[in-house]
């Protein structure tokens, strides 16, 4: 890939591992991508627990936990401008060109896209959520949101009904937002080697157990179920404030040998516990999108859900059953999938899911989001702050006030600490070794991914050497 092309990311959000949950996939995943497609990418994220500091996972992906104590959700506590100078040291080391920020309620997210536009950078933003217009607390998130997407770059919606719902809150002109699906590893969610015997129907279950996930209709679906089908058993694998009300629910209708509760369950083994069911269950009261049934349709499960959201947009009719948000027609939901599970090819299933989602084709689709993003014209202060005029008649106002204190604080730190000051960390350059050797002996390897620094290894970045077959002496 060629210097021009190659663009240096710092995704940020609240939400990453190891906290579960479909945005932190999203991130893991479409970053694992972009490093393979020749990208630089950098994640921001918030400590957790004792997990703070710089941490390197999986492809090289370097990851910093920001020492700041999560508030509520996982959420860290708003400062508004306490995060400007460890934000605008971590774009100065790692030589960052375009900010990408995750999820409509994450204050991490929030405010490093607000400081990223202030210091000139691009940004773009992925909303993974559905929110109402009416409740308080929708009406206080869509003003942050408008706030936040006022001078966006580009935005990303997972699916149609979500790219609808964001453009109606925000007021982000139509064509700024694109919509790319989530995608699934179907090389890690495969199904079962020997098909499941049908003398007992198991029905999975893996979701966070709280009130949007429609925790409370399970409550009502399940003993439905039970007593309809004697030969039907529920595996509920999650934790969260509602799960007290399930074990509530089993105590009262005695079903602890029919329904089977796990608690978290690790996201390394989500695949085990759908392979050992016949069917997934989705009860959310709202999705823009759902990994998790690209997850179980992979392994070779016939989904049941709830007709909400960017559900409907996910998989083909014939590998889906939908229902109403009601206990009643979930149950009839249940029963129809049940009827036609002989049908079901689990193999059949998860070839077309291979064909249908890939993390591959989502990062190729973002990187063209992130061209078309650094693209966009450079704008001065006074041409920013029209836009956030137009937020309203006093929001507009104190938008514009907020955005000129960030700026005369980002002048304030440049002053203190000029951008030359603050070393610049070396790239890793990502090669695969079939063969390495030391003085000794040769040791063989297949496709070995080795990493080194561009300071040690003396090799620059349009060496002729990366993805080829060769041999470089072994550091002692």
């Amino acid at each position: 890939m060629s210097n021009q092309r190659r663009h240096r990311i710092l995704m940020v959000s609240d939400f990453y591992y190891p906290n579960f949950g479909g945005v932190e996939n999203h991130i893991y995943y479409l970053s694992q991508c972009l490093l393979t497609l020749g990208h630089k990418v950098v994640v921001m994220t918030h400590a957790y627990g004792n997990r703070s500091g710089v941490r390197y996972v999986t492809g090289g992906l370097k990851v910093y936990y920001v020492p700041w104590v999560p508030f509520i959700m996982q959420n860290s506590f708003p400062t508004l401008y306490g995060t400007l100078p460890i934000i605008r040291t971590i774009l100065v080391r790692e030589k960052i060109s375009l900010v990408h920020g995750h999820q409509a309620f994450s204050t991490l997210c929030n405010e490093a896209l607000m400081h990223a536009r202030t210091m000139g950078y691009k940004v773009v933003f992925t909303d993974h959520s559905l929110y109402g217009f009416a409740d308080v607390g929708s009406i206080h998130m869509n003003k942050v949101l408008q706030f936040t997407l006022a001078d966006v770059s580009q935005a990303i919606c997972v699916s149609h009904t979500s790219k609808e719902n964001t453009v109606l809150r925000s007021g982000l002109p139509p064509e700024k937002v694109f919509v790319i699906p989530n995608a699934v590893d179907t090389a890690m969610f495969k199904p079962a080697p020997e098909r499941l015997g049908s003398d007992e129907i198991i029905i999975v279950v893996i979701s966070r157990l709280v009130y949007r996930k429609g925790a409370d209709l399970l409550v009502e679906v399940i003993p439905g179920v039970c007593r309809m089908f004697p030969n039907v058993r529920f595996i509920v694998g999650g934790d969260g404030p509602k799960r007290v009300r399930l074990e509530e629910m089993r105590e009262k209708h005695s079903l602890q040998d029919r329904v089977d509760m796990l608690g978290a369950v690790p996201h390394a083994k989500v695949q085990s516990v759908l392979i050992s069911g016949h069917i997934f269950l989705n009860s959310s009261l709202t999705e823009a999108f759902c990994i998790a049934i690209l997850e179980a349709a992979s392994c070779g499960l016939l989904t049941v859900s709830t007709r909400v959201g960017g559900v409907p947009e996910v998989l083909p009719d014939d590998m889906i059953v939908l229902a109403e948000p009601d206990p009643d027609d979930m149950v009839q939901a249940i029963a129809k999938a049940i009827h036609i599970l002989p049908q079901i090819d689990p193999e059949d299933m998860h070839l077309r899911m291979k064909n249908l989602y890939s993390w591959h084709d989502v990062a190729k689709r973002t990187e063209i989001v992130y061209d078309r993003a650094l693209r966009c014209s450079d704008q001065n202060l006074l041409e920013r702050l029209s836009r956030y005029l137009t937020c309203g008649s006093w929001a507009g106002k104190l938008f514009c006030l907020v955005m000129i204190i960030d700026y005369l604080l980002w002048h304030l730190l440049q002053l203190w600490r000029p951008d030359a000051h603050i070393e610049e960390v070396p790239d890793i350059i990502r090669f695969e070794l079939l063969f390495v050797y030391n003085s000794d002996h040769v040791i063989e390897k297949e496709t070995d991914m080795i990493y080194f620094r561009l300071l040690m290894s003396g090799l620059s970045r349009d060496s002729q050497f990366i993805n080829s077959k060769y041999s470089i002496p072994w550091p002692m």
